[in-house]
């Protein structure tokens, strides 16, 4: 039996900032900037990161019953909390995988997404592996980067079974070609010129990658029916394309108007939505373009259409909010400093043996269903509340995660403070039993009401700036 994808999902922030606005703020500095005024980018929350979106994506491509015998995690981001912290086993925590799941963090260039998932697809798996994806950039504000980027992320269970992609072949180059760089402990990725990245870089690197991909496959540009391609330089997708010979039909769509380039998510996020519209037999090449160029040639195969995301890139760039405040922007990217204000002013040290001994609870999210009477609760003690039952010892892990709840009661306070005020927060009550009181997020105070359906999703819920610390915990969102 062979090693394929499995499943696949997205993530795509749900604020979207008009790129009109960032070039009315800034170009009375760069009159250049207007020509890449159109359309808009995917605006992460303030307490969204790469990790949030990681497990975001992975929650979309695994549902509520994917998530059995998995044996590693591998998380490829440029952008990750933390340098010195395994990132992939706070993914694996939050979705709340045994402890004997091996964590992998990949990093460092723009194809360590594509590269992770080839690595996965090409060895033997005795269990399945989730590749994940996530990229939320700082960028300077007025330079090109900052239109043209995106955040999101995207994820891939890869293993043995009921295969909806196969690999066909796989291609790599190394070269160090330095078309972009950022050093250790900057803040911002120095660029250069544009020509030079096309004609030295894309134009010579990636068509021999290409070449021997085919070539290893046995097949022509002529038989591949998407092609996906991560640049945001014009034309230069399907200047490559045919110099392979791959049909204009076959250039998959890159997202710039209504997302930007995720970085290293993009690949794994151009594939999702290629296999979103893919059909049984047809041939998916997808390359990566960062010191050096990885490729990959897939085939999908006959159960393409039984395993679908539960929202998919389509579903999430669908699921919107149009942003255009680019100065809330600048804010939660921390491009500028805002005055706070003395009720932010608290010391927000984590406790690290309290989260070690609560990890299940405060990442994973899990609570305790009573064996003698089956009342859920959240936080599991050692008392079942239900006051018909009272029962000592007797709960059993109960993941809340993925259970869908309902508004009993909320409020939108402006007096304490929020990164994105007002804060909003209140109780939510389970379909399936048990409640919280929880803090909501991308939701405007004008939606809350009495009864709302909310799903739960992993977020930041502070950031310890004098420590370099990031606290994680669940948060409520509309359905």
């Amino acid at each position: 039996m062979t090693v394929g994808i499995l499943r696949y999902g997205a993530y795509i922030p749900m604020r979207r900032l008009q790129r009109k606005t960032i070039v009315a703020a800034n170009s009375w500095f760069n009159s250049a900037l207007k020509s890449q005024g159109k359309g808009e980018r995917a605006m992460a929350n303030w307490d969204e990161d790469s990790v949030t979106m990681a497990v975001a994506a992975a929650r979309d491509c695994l549902g509520e019953g994917g998530r059995d015998g998995i044996g590693a995690v591998h998380l490829a981001s440029t952008s990750l909390p933390f340098a010195d912290r395994l990132n992939a086993g706070i993914v694996a925590g939050a979705l709340n995988l045994p402890e004997t799941t091996a964590g992998h963090d990949h990093s460092a260039t723009q194809r360590a997404g594509l590269s992770a998932l080839s690595n996965a697809l090409a060895a033997p798996l005795d269990k399945p592996v989730l590749v994940a994806a996530a990229e939320k950039r700082r960028t300077k504000a007025a330079s090109p980067l900052e239109l043209s980027s995106g955040d999101g992320a995207a994820a891939m269970l890869v293993g043995e079974g009921e295969a909806i992609a196969e690999l066909v072949a796989s291609a790599t180059r190394t070269v160090d070609f330095v078309d972009h760089y950022r050093g250790d402990g900057v803040p911002y990725d120095y660029m250069w010129e544009e020509r030079w990245i096309r004609d030295e870089g894309y134009n010579k690197i990636v068509p021999p990658t290409l070449k021997e991909l085919l070539a290893k496959a046995g097949v022509s540009g002529a038989d591949i029916a998407h092609f996906c391609m991560p640049c945001t330089l014009s034309k230069v997708a399907a200047s490559i394309a045919k110099k392979v010979g791959i049909p204009e039909g076959a250039v998959r769509d890159n997202l710039a108007a209504g997302c930007g380039d995720t970085g290293v998510a993009h690949p794994l996020v151009m594939l999702a939505h290629a296999l979103e519209d893919a059909r049984p037999g047809q041939l998916i090449v997808v390359a990566a373009f960062g010191q050096g160029c990885d490729a990959l040639l897939l085939r999908a195969t006959d159960a393409i259409g039984r395993h679908k995301p539960a929202r998919g890139v389509s579903g999430w760039l669908a699921r919107r909010r149009e942003e255009t405040n680019y100065q809330k922007f600048l804010s939660f990217n921390e491009v500028i400093e805002v005055e706070r204000g003395m009720r932010s002013e608290l010391d927000k040290a984590t406790a690290l043996s309290s989260l070690y001994r609560n990890r299940d609870m405060l990442t994973g999210f899990v609570g305790g269903k009573c064996t003698v009477c089956g009342t859920l609760q959240f936080p599991r003690s050692n008392v079942c509340v239900n006051p018909n039952c009272n029962a000592f010892h007797s709960q059993e892990p109960q993941p809340f995660a993925d259970l869908e709840g309902r508004i009993m009661s909320y409020t939108a306070d402006n007096l304490t403070y929020s990164a994105d005020p007002p804060a909003c927060y209140g109780m939510v009550q389970f379909d399936a039993g048990g409640r919280i009181m929880i803090d909501f997020t991308d939701v405007a105070p004008e939606e809350i009401d009495v009864g709302k359906k909310m799903d739960m999703v992993f977020r930041i819920k502070d950031v310890d700036p004098q420590r370099g610390f990031t606290r994680y915990f669940w948060k409520a969102t509309a359905a």
